[in-house]
């Protein structure tokens, strides 16, 4: 079996983080799944899915790619809104039911914290020292109702020097696939201005977001200097990546995954 196709950012790469956004290479999953998956999408019944165990399977090799095997791999149940999940040392992860959020924030180095995704954009967070990282799920929801700076926020609470908080936004739908109606144009107008550049007119009173510019532009008012983008489309490459957009709702997950310096 080969190993995982990963994707690094060079910032967190330097700045010495497991990290990685998954591509869909590499892994154990067969049929809609190959093969590197790690989520199931609702509609699907249990005997259609993924297997947990097949899931788990995959993340023990990204664990192992990224030298921490072992580590505990903490996730959330995803609602496209705005919660941000705080995970402290010697802390549960989870009350009695895993926790509805799109972010997760933690200082503890004996885990990782990963968020699924299949078109919307990975945000991954570390602080300058590398003690305090996040990953955020961003889908246009999280991103109007601004996900990523609430995540700034909580890193900042666990000590995070906002100023020297460095960020990697990972692969999504690309502004060229990623069209919108009337509706969302104006939140998107109501988040960053009429005029913004994050949107582009399109025909019938649509248009086109442009997912990784609008967080870049977010997380830049959040006081991050240090911003990476990956700029490559989960619809545009079947062959690297899943999407929901594309194969219609039928389709496995990627993740953005980071942790602590060990």
């Amino acid at each position: 079996m080969h190993a995982p196709t990963l994707l690094a950012s060079s910032l967190l790469s330097n700045a010495r983080l497991p990290h990685a956004f998954s591509t869909r290479q590499g892994g154990h999953s067969a049929g809609i799944f190959a093969s590197l998956n790690f989520g199931n999408p609702s509609e699907l019944q249990p005997p259609d899915r993924d297997t947990p165990a097949t899931i788990a399977a995959n993340l023990s090799k990204v664990l192992d790619a990224l030298g921490v095997p072992g580590r505990e791999v903490v996730q959330v149940h995803q609602v496209h809104g705005s919660h941000v999940h705080v995970v402290r040392p010697g802390q549960n992860a989870h009350g009695q039911e895993t926790t509805r959020a799109d972010a997760i924030v933690t200082d503890d180095a004996t885990r990782v914290i990963a968020v699924r995704i299949a078109d919307c954009t990975p945000v991954l967070l570390a602080s300058a020292d590398g003690r305090v990282v996040g990953a955020v799920h961003a889908g246009w929801r999280g991103v109007v109702a601004g996900i990523a700076m609430r995540a700034i926020d909580a890193m900042e609470q666990l000590g995070a020097a906002r100023q020297g908080i460095i960020a990697a936004i990972g692969p999504c739908i690309s502004v060229n696939h990623f069209e919108i109606g009337p509706e969302v144009i104006a939140q998107f107008r109501q988040a960053f201005g009429h005029a913004t550049p994050h949107v582009r007119e399109g025909d019938g009173g649509k248009g086109y977001a442009d997912m990784q510019g609008a967080l870049a532009e977010q997380l830049a008012a959040a006081g991050v200097g240090q911003i990476d983008t990956l700029a490559r489309c989960t619809v545009a490459e079947p062959e690297a990546f899943f999407s929901h957009r594309r194969d219609k709702g039928l389709t496995g997950r990627m993740i953005g995954i980071i942790g602590p310096r060990g």
